[in-house]
């Protein structure tokens, strides 16, 4: 297990000046979960992902 949990994956090419995988993080987040996004090269694909123990919950 490499601890870590995706969340939602969202693709690379979406609408200009568009962040679906920024919005929904920081609503992750604002929930109290700790998201970040993180770039997947082989899939050409933003993966919003919550790291290590709190992967768990």
């Amino acid at each position: 297990m490499n601890g870590r949990t995706v969340l939602e994956r969202f693709p690379a090419g979406g609408p200009r000046g568009s962040w679906p995988a920024e919005e929904f993080a920081q609503a992750r987040r604002l929930e109290g979960q700790p998201a970040e996004v993180v770039m997947d090269l082989a899939t050409d694909a933003f993966l919003v992902i919550v790291r290590g123990a709190d992967a768990a919950e």
